[in-house]
């Protein structure tokens, strides 16, 4: 039994008073069904989405049936202590009084079960007949990953378009005037300047458009597939990394580029925040989705609200019903497990083991 905690007898009077309320309700219902069962949502809490009237109703007569049945039961059982307690003995003794008290002291004790397990019976009921269905937590989980999955998308495409703009657009701009002034120019040192310059903003901003790409869809991820991506990513981390994959093929192409990015971001966490001599990437495919874990031995204590990258990593994996599990005591290790449903396209065996 869980440990009784404060404030269940105030807990077990307001159920009380509440199954009363509920008692009457149900009384009522036959008579007025819409404003009572509107009454029966306030008296619940009832937040969205709806139970349905059903589930209410059921609730209305489990909570009036359950609340002044248990007032009926307590009330009984401390009237038999004042039975007790007014019992005349011609003869008192001891073994007698040792009787009685502890009759009244079991008594006491069995009304103080009856109470916390009505307030636990009643709460559990609240929570199958008034709390959210199965059905509807999926949908609102299900709608909650979507639109976060836009939103990414949308700050993606802001952060695209910026890049380009700041970036390779200036590059250009600057390139077709140097190539402009060149045109016109006669003489020869300034016309040679100014196609060095020129050169030079073509170089930057080829530099930058392949930048782009990187963090669009990186080439070595459709050349070498996750494996080699996350390989290469590892040797960019200042931290020894080591890998143990075992991929038995490719997943489909857009599941491969959210862990890429997830493995890409939780490196850049460990060489950020970790303060770790050494972190490790695992990879898995148990059978029916694909299993990442990273971890490190750093200082531990990541959490997802503190601006780390876990909510990006997390909000990335649930577009694709993924899941992200954060273990992390503070003084370490951390590990984060991700997970995503999928099938393999490609039975190729793919098998890493080293340090990168």
């Amino acid at each position: 039994m869980k440990r009784i905690g404060r404030g269940w007898a105030v807990r077990a009077a307001r159920d009380v008073l509440t199954g009363v309320a509920a008692l009457a309700l149900l009384l009522a219902l036959p008579f007025a069904p819409r404003p009572i069962l509107r009454a029966a949502r306030t008296l619940g809490r009832v937040r969205q989405p709806d139970p349905g009237d059903l589930r209410v109703i059921a609730w209305l007569a489990a909570h009036g049936v359950l609340g002044p049945g248990t007032l009926l039961v307590i009330g009984s059982m401390l009237s038999m202590i004042g039975v007790i307690w007014r019992v005349y003995t011609p003869y008192p003794s001891k073994n007698l009084t040792v009787a009685f008290t502890l009759s009244i002291l079991a008594i006491t004790l069995l009304s103080v079960l009856t109470a916390y397990t009505s307030v636990r019976v009643q709460d559990y009921l609240a929570l199958v007949l008034l709390g959210e269905t199965p059905e509807a937590r999926r949908i609102r989980e299900l709608t909650a990953s979507r639109a976060a999955a836009v939103d990414a998308q949308a700050a993606e495409l802001r952060r695209i378009e910026r890049d380009l703009h700041d970036g390779a657009q200036a590059r250009l701009i600057a390139m077709r005037m140097n190539l402009g002034l060149a045109r016109k120019s006669t003489d020869p040192a300034q016309t040679r300047e100014l196609v060095e310059e020129a050169w030079h903003s073509a170089a930057q901003a080829l530099d930058d458009l392949r930048g782009l790409v990187r963090g669009i869809h990186p080439p070595v991820l459709a050349d070498r597939g996750l494996t080699g991506a996350i390989q290469a990513a590892a040797m960019l981390c200042p931290v020894p990394v080591e890998l143990d994959i075992d991929l038995p093929g490719r997943p489909e192409a857009p599941v491969e580029s959210a862990l890429y990015f997830a493995a890409a971001e939780a490196l850049s966490n460990v060489a950020a925040h970790s303060q770790a001599t050494r972190a490790w990437v695992r990879l898995r495919y148990p059978g029916d989705r694909i299993r990442l874990t990273v971890g490190d031995d750093g200082r531990g204590g990541a959490d997802s609200s503190a601006g780390t990258g876990l909510l990006g990593i997390e909000r990335r994996l649930s577009a694709f019903d993924g899941t992200l599990t954060v273990t992390s005591p503070l003084g370490g290790p951390t590990e984060l497990t991700m997970e995503l449903p999928c099938a393999l396209s490609s039975r190729k065996i793919s098998h890493s083991s080293e340090t990168a």
